[in-house]
């Protein structure tokens, strides 16, 4: 068997879709024999995975299957290696700095609570 990480990709459309198109893109291991047999998994994810559910707004938010953009072979598992990488730019690279510092602090503050739980 053989390791696949695919790209999952959903539309999230919020009642009657009035608002910014919204996309969720998973990276998700796969495994089987072949590519063919790890695209065909990954599709089964992605119909299965379709969901209908309300929110706080009591609008219908569906979450429709797209396809699968990217399939990518992984020779082997090791720590510390990189599964998914993505250059962007950013109008205010201090803001964007800023929250990644953020986010990187709220991670690690609740890393810090389980250990201290455990």
């Amino acid at each position: 068997m053989n390791w696949y990480i695919a790209k999952v990709v959903f539309n999230i459309i919020s009642g009657q879709g009035d608002h910014k198109p919204q996309f969720d893109e998973q990276y998700r291991l796969v495994r089987a024999e072949t590519l063919s047999e790890a695209f065909q998994k990954a599709q089964q994810i992605g119909v299965n995975e379709e969901e209908l559910l309300w929110n706080d707004k009591k609008e219908l938010v569906r979450w429709d299957f797209v396809g699968i953009s990217e399939l990518y072979p992984v020779n082997e598992l090791r720590d510390g290696m990189e599964l998914f990488s993505c250059i962007h730019e950013e109008a205010d690279g201090q803001s964007y700095l800023e929250i990644v510092k953020l986010k990187s602090a709220y991670v690690q503050s609740k890393l810090e609570e389980v250990e201290q739980s455990a």
